[in-house]
């Protein structure tokens, strides 16, 4: 039987760090402050505070339930792997092994939690994906992460909700802008803000050329209703007009499509996919709302912006990450260093690991 003494050591370090940066006590506190509150009168009267602070209490009471899960898990692992060693139980020792390594995945997930220091990482994220350089084939790229980012949220249980994503003239999309719905759905979706590049034999050059190509993706957080932007309606300039989507039922065959334009800084945002002009309108104004606001971050602190770093030209040498499918096969992220041969599990929405990899990097840095 190996030594797994070395090991257990590790998970009770990153745990009691896991315990400091969460702020367990705090939570526990803080807990038990908005149970009182949902006891007093008239409190579900506002259903709007009501479902915030219930929701706000769920996320403390998870947090603090996995914690002393994960505390209770090393306890078992630390005595399966003393009545191994004392009996020379093979069995028991193989026990303890898979409740290490369950307790190491445990412990990430904890980690990532207490990565996100924001409010806002906590919740909803707005994804927009637009074809970059490389004409066509961008537009073809621009689906691939399309359906790569529906993926992945369907691997974290998340919930898609497609607003617009109009096809391209010959193949591909013009444009993708999605809501994912999850818990820290904008905190992880986040570290993908930025410029994507793919390198490939183009499906659309008669000579089978390799051909570079760039598609962009833009993450802003769902903000929540407590957060006032203010939006005059003499500011708005709102169009109506016809859905030009990929197909199928959810195709509009009314003059539903909504196109915002927010006149002061010449803020466009459109949405089609919905069942009627009215509810085009609330998705669009949604993401006005959350684009204004990103603005208005940006101009408060007069630097880059704290939500998704500087907006850059989908194009060559702002590349956050470079897909390659040929002469070779790799995903390299270029702010991290971290890297997989395995593309087609990537573009199947296998990004944990680049995304991880970022934040960690992030986290340490803060730190």
């Amino acid at each position: 039987m190996e030594d797994i003494s070395a090991q257990i050591e590790e998970l009770q370090t990153r745990l009691e760090q896991v315990r400091s940066y969460l702020h367990i006590e705090a939570r526990r506190s803080q807990l038990i402050e908005l149970e009182k509150t949902f006891t007093e009168p008239g409190f579900w009267d506002d259903q709007q505070r009501a479902s915030a602070l219930s929701k706000q209490a769920s996320d403390i009471r998870s947090d603090i339930e996995e914690y002393e899960g994960a505390l209770a898990q090393l306890d078992d692992v630390v005595v399966a792997d003393e009545l191994a060693r004392a009996e020379q139980d093979e069995a028991l020792f193989a026990e303890a092994l898979e409740t290490l390594e369950s307790l190491k995945t445990k412990i990430d997930g904890l980690e990532l939690a207490s990565w996100f220091t924001n409010d806002l990482d906590h919740g909803d994220a707005i994804v927009s994906v637009n074809p970059g350089q490389g004409g066509l084939e961008a537009q073809d790229w621009a689906e691939m992460l399309f359906k790569m980012y529906t993926r992945y949220a369907q691997r974290r249980g998340w919930k898609v909700e497609v607003l617009d994503a109009p096809s391209g003239e010959v193949i591909g999309i013009d444009r993708a802008t999605f809501i994912v719905s999850g818990r820290n759905a904008y905190g992880m979706l986040a570290a993908e803000h930025g410029t994507h590049r793919l390198v490939r034999i183009s499906p659309t050059d008669e000579k089978k050329r390799r051909q570079t190509t760039f598609a962009g993706v833009e993450v802003l957080p769902v903000l929540p209703d407590d957060i006032e932007i203010e939006i005059k309606d003499a500011d708005l300039r709102i169009d109506v007009y016809r859905s030009s989507g990929p197909g199928g039922q959810s195709v509009n065959t009314t003059d539903s499509a909504v196109r915002i334009t927010h006149l002061p800084t010449n803020t466009v945002v459109t949405c089609q996919n919905e069942k009627s002009q009215l509810q085009n309108k609330e998705a669009a104004m949604k993401i006005l709302r959350s684009r204004l606001y990103e603005l208005e971050q940006a101009k408060r602190e007069a630097e880059l912006d704290s939500l998704r770093g500087p907006k850059q030209e989908a194009s060559w040498g702002n590349q956050i990450r470079n897909y390659v499918l040929y002469p070779y096969q790799m995903v390299k992220d270029v702010r991290t260093g971290e890297e997989t041969g395995n593309v087609e599990a990537v573009l199947d929405g296998d990004i944990d690991r680049f995304i991880v990899a970022f934040l960690r990097t992030k986290a340490a840095a803060q730190r």
